[in-house]
């Protein structure tokens, strides 16, 4: 029979906890926009008509790796998000208003 996952990581040492938290904190902070879709609930298909174009210019736009940061706010839009652009420096962080 499946355990409830709480009593698995109650067993946990709490290394173990601390690392397993690392781990998911880095998961949810790092997703593919494949992975944004999912997690909304959404699927290409559904994208592609609030952006008005076709389902396979969704799959190619979730496969790149060098977007327009325009196309990749009106695919985070679509998607009911926000698109944000933060800069990290020694000093501290800076959010890049101009897009």
């Amino acid at each position: 029979m499946a355990k409830p996952f709480s009593e698995l990581r109650n067993k946990m040492s709490p290394e173990s906890r601390a690392r397993a938290d690392q781990l998911h904190r880095k998961l949810r902070d790092e997703m593919l926009l494949s992975e944004i879709r999912k997690a909304q609930g959404l699927t290409q298909q559904q994208v592609a008509k609030t952006l008005g174009i076709e389902q396979a210019s969704i799959s190619k736009i979730e496969r790149q790796t060098d977007l327009y940061i325009s196309t990749l706010r009106r695919f985070i839009e679509a998607c009911g998000g926000k698109l944000r652009i933060e800069v990290d420096f020694p000093q501290g962080s800076v959010s890049i208003k101009q897009f």
